[in-house]
């Protein structure tokens, strides 16, 4: 009897994941709002009461479509960055971001319609708008503990705080980088990475700054212009 039973499970497993990899690519191309399910349903040759049967609502389908895609997303971040390299912050976090930046790229589709649905505002639905905040924080969490990796050396490290605060800065340089890409303007998502990583180590640097420093810089700032008062 069990084994009568595999064929048709495996069978729903295979539309299951039909569906799901036919949503992911009409959504992202037309957003929730413009992907209805007679489009899903030509785009997988699946009866409709099929696709209701395993997801219960269009929301339904939306929110496993984002889960599933967060779930090989964050996969692949924590497979990219395995044995990170030593050496100073800057070398580190260049390394933790080149390698972020490389899935983003090969996750294109999740991408896209993450940033379709934040744009057009079309996560509406509870259930929808649950599953993009969530993209969204475990991002940002993910984004605060390569901080934290890349400034700990030799014992140091940055505030849970501090990295927080950097986080959200880090999520603004690649939304602007994931635009960038996909509006064609002709710069590489190496050299975003490149400037996001300067512009957060100067942050984390400036804010982590111990008193004595910060004296020492005031100082010579006054010093130089005493000897050039005209600067």
């Amino acid at each position: 009897m069990e084994n009568s039973q595999q064929p048709g499970n495996r069978r729903g497993q295979r539309s299951r994941q039909e569906i799901l990899d036919a949503a992911a690519r009409v959504m992202s191309a037309y957003g929730y709002a413009g992907t209805s399910m007679s489009a899903l349903v030509e785009a997988t040759g699946i009866p409709k009461s099929a696709i209701y049967h395993h997801f219960g609502s269009k929301a339904g389908l939306l929110s496993e479509v984002m889960a599933q895609g967060a779930r090989a997303f964050f996969a692949a971040m924590r497979e990219a960055h395995q044995n990170p390299p030593d050496g100073l912050p800057k070398r580190r976090l260049a390394w933790y971001l080149k390698k972020t930046g490389e899935v983003f790229q090969h996750h294109e589709n999740f991408m896209r319609l993450l940033f379709v649905m934040i744009m057009s505002n079309e996560a509406a639905e509870p259930e929808a708008m649950q599953s993009v905040t969530e993209v969204r924080s475990e991002g940002r969490a993910y984004m605060q503990e390569m901080i934290r990796n890349a400034f700990s050396v030799e014992g140091k490290t940055v505030t849970p705080a501090l990295a927080a605060d950097l986080a959200y800065f880090g999520m603004v340089g690649f939304d602007g980088a994931f635009i960038s890409l996909q509006s064609g303007d002709g710069r590489s998502m190496n050299r975003h990475m490149e400037q996001l990583t300067n512009a957060l180590i100067a942050l984390g640097e400036a804010r982590t700054r111990t008193p004595e420093k910060q004296t020492v810089a005031s100082g010579r700032k006054r010093a130089a212009k005493d000897t050039n008062p005209s600067a």
